[in-house]
């Protein structure tokens, strides 16, 4: 794909850092470099790649580098710590490791040196037998961080690219097939150990195809992707997806509300793509700006707005519309097990962009189905269950977990709560694992978040259930103030009495300044369970 798009347009600029501009070209060839050193390192088709760092162009490069050598990609998130990083180094086997030498001041070898021990007969690492060398990405080859057995800087690797010929690197590129395994991606472990998911070739290529038809994307666009490429959606639907249809992608290393409404304001960003949280907190910076700045509503308008997560807020959707910051507005819902599900079209009216999550994408099939798997009819609540092309292989070396995940019919387990229109569309009501029981009444934490930001006060909520002696379980609320607004918890309580059926009503509410997010970027309910237990 890379090389088809690099003949069509060599000089289209993809990849756009500051002042540096990565053309198709560039891309292409940085990438059959780093392909000739890997295959250089002895790393052979089918070995596992990782890589560890912010958004970045040389992140994309390592990445399709990886690809064309034929190996798998294995993305590992820089909110991760040493024992997470060392287990999925351990589960995948990977051989190479590239990782920054120092990301917002941590160095990711001491991490994970801490918990496997340091070098040990010419490995970087005691207790990971299989990774037999680590490149750091962002050293000079005289620091001494590269000088230590096992580690060694990018320009000291790069330069073995010139021991394999291009006809051999070429020759391996071309072997890789559409049902070669791509990624290995780790989830983003809330629930207990993070799993990796297994994604081929074929599948990443049609689902993030038809997702960027349904978003329009295209070289006139450009594309600031926050989303980590750790993650599926960041290294997918961001990267992958930019680089099938030649928009300008413009790598964000960390999200910084404030410079994403620059880039859309200034700099003439025209497609956005993230959770709610986002989107939510993009509103409330052009509301602060606006009120710090006393000169009325900034001029902040994207081509088009793509909000994905387990339950998008109607009324943020809504917003965005109404407030003009999208002219467009994609409701989407997917997961790394099961890539692009379904969408929202451009001829969708409002309410179905605002209520829904639209249709099953082109060969994905949904059901939503009782608790013995057999579908409901419309307008029935049930589990979310996926089949068709975009499900996983598989958890890698996990077959219990994924015999877990996929039922007998070959259909993924979601565990989200979802119902389907007469037309098909789908709504996600909650995750299955979030839902609590209020004396004998089955409350959904998203239905309450929702009904929370329609008080004037609250931009953010989110709700957990929590033990109670008399009920089972109440809700507890943490929620983030709209600029310039200071309710009281008492306040919001007395209104959810009057706005909310009597079990939905969180018993305590308490005011943060930011909600705790994982890697994705959506709301880390872990946290505020730990939090609630003080743990």
């Amino acid at each position: 794909m890379l090389r088809a798009q690099a003949r069509a347009r060599p000089d289209a600029g993809v990849l756009v850092e500051r002042d540096t501009r990565c053309t198709l070209a560039d891309l292409a060839r940085g990438a059959a470099r780093v392909a000739r050193a890997i295959a250089a390192a002895d790393v052979r088709p089918g070995d596992r790649v990782a890589v560890i760092g912010p958004n970045t162009a040389q992140w994309a490069v390592l990445a399709f580098g990886a690809w064309d050598s034929g190996a798998v990609l294995v993305g590992l998130s820089t909110r991760s710590r040493g024992f997470e990083v060392a287990e999925l180094l351990r589960r995948t086997g990977a051989r190479l490791l590239f990782t920054t030498e120092r990301f917002l001041g941590i160095s990711f070898v001491r991490l994970i040196e801490a918990v496997v021990g340091g070098p040990c007969e010419g490995r970087p690492f005691a207790g990971l037998p299989d990774l037999e060398r680590v490149v750091l990405t962002d050293t000079a080859p005289d620091h001494p961080a590269a000088a230590r057995s096992g580690i060694e800087s990018y320009a000291v690797f790069t330069d073995r690219a010139d021991r394999v010929s291009t006809a051999v690197a070429e020759g391996r590129a071309q072997a890789v097939l559409g049902q070669d395994l791509a990624e290995i991606l780790a989830t983003s472990g809330t629930t207990g150990a993070p799993k990796g998911v297994m994604v081929h070739h074929a599948q990443l290529l049609r689902g993030y195809w038809d997702w960027s038809a349904v978003v329009g994307l295209g070289p006139d666009d450009t594309y600031p992707v926050i989303a980590p490429f750790s993650h599926g959606f960041g290294v997918n639907a961001g990267l992958l997806a930019g680089v099938m249809r030649a928009a300008a992608v413009l790598p964000q290393p960390r999200f910084d509300a404030a410079r994403l409404v620059g880039l859309i304001e200034h700099d003439g960003a025209t497609v956005l793509a993230g959770p709610p949280t986002m989107f939510q907190r993009i509103l409330d910076e052009i509301g602060a700006g606006a009120m710090g700045g006393g000169a009325g509503r900034r001029e902040v308008r994207l081509r088009v707005g793509i909000c994905g997560a387990a339950a998008v807020p109607p009324e943020l959707v809504r917003r965005l519309l109404e407030d003009g910051v999208v002219r467009r507005m994609v409701n989407a819902y997917g997961l790394i097990e099961g890539t692009v599900v379904s969408m929202t079209r451009a001829d969708d009216p409002v309410d179905v962009v605002a209520g829904t999550a639209g249709r099953p994408m082109p060969g994905v099939r949904v059901e939503v189905v009782d608790e013995g798997g057999t579908p409901l009819p419309p307008g029935r609540r049930g589990e979310v269950r996926v089949a068709g092309y975009g499900v996983m292989r598989g958890y890698w070396g996990d077959p219990r977990r994924t015999a877990e995940a996929i039922d007998d019919a070959g259909r993924l387990r979601t565990g989200d709560i979802g119902v389907l229109d007469a037309a098909g569309n789908l709504a996600i009501v909650d995750r299955a694992k979030d839902v609590f029981v209020c004396g004998g009444f089955t409350a959904y934490p998203a239905e309450i978040e929702r009904l929370l930001v329609r008080h004037g006060g609250i931009s953010r909520a989110a709700v957990i259930g929590v033990p109670d002696p008399l009920l089972g379980e109440v809700g507890r609320a943490y929620a983030v103030p709209r600029p310039g607004a200071r309710p009281t918890a008492e306040e919001v309580l007395s209104w959810a009495r009057e706005h909310m059926s009597n079990y939905k009503v969180p018993r305590r509410l308490e005011f943060v300044d930011a909600l705790p997010t994982n890697p994705n970027g959506k709301v880390d309910k872990a946290v505020l369970r730990r939090r609630a237990a003080g743990t």
